[in-house]
């Protein structure tokens, strides 16, 4: 299995109707387009969620794993 070389645009919009599904506000989500192993769910400083795609689990495995994750870090 090769790794995910750049997240894909319809990637992208998964992640966003589901933050959008969180009621969170599109300008408060970053998606790097570069991947990383492993994905990662944090709250940067400046207050924002980044979204990193997990550069070596299939996309339609890891997404599912993502929702849990949001809602943890929008809670701390």
């Amino acid at each position: 299995m090769s790794k995910m070389q750049a997240v894909s645009f319809q990637q992208i919009t998964k992640i966003l109707e589901l933050t959008d599904e969180l009621n969170l506000s599109r300008e408060w989500v970053e998606i790097p387009l570069s991947p990383e192993s492993p994905g990662s769910v944090k709250k940067l400083p400046n207050g924002k969620l980044e979204v990193v795609v997990d550069a070596d689990i299939p996309f339609d495995e890891w997404f599912p794993t993502i929702q849990e994750k949001i809602q943890a870090v929008i809670q701390e």
